[in-house]
């Protein structure tokens, strides 16, 4: 958030955070609620949490990194997807192996 003005009406959303995150980061729940008005605020407040966490998930151009896909209500979205009251978002990690 860029400020407390706006993180006061924000939207409450529901976050839903991959193992693979949650253990770069301890003590990150797997499922959270937060108030976010995008993807983008949303990465913010997450960092404010757990510092260091949004640039395992953003890129500096900035955009969601290639090897992370974020969900809202079951659509891939971008940093800047507006998030409703009760969106659902899921951040997924890409999986390779061979």
């Amino acid at each position: 958030m860029t400020n407390q003005a706006s993180a006061a009406t924000a939207p409450t959303v529901t976050v839903v955070l991959p193992a693979a995150l949650r253990a770069l980061f301890p003590g990150a729940p797997s499922r959270l609620e937060l108030a976010a008005a995008s993807v983008a605020d949303l990465l913010d407040a997450l960092d404010a949490r757990w510092p260091g966490m949004r640039d395992r998930l953003r890129d500096s151009t900035p955009a969601v990194r290639r090897h992370v896909n974020v969900f809202v209500d079951g659509r891939r979205a971008k940093l800047e997807t507006p998030l409703e009251p009760g969106t659902e978002v899921f951040i997924l990690t890409a999986m390779s192996g061979g």
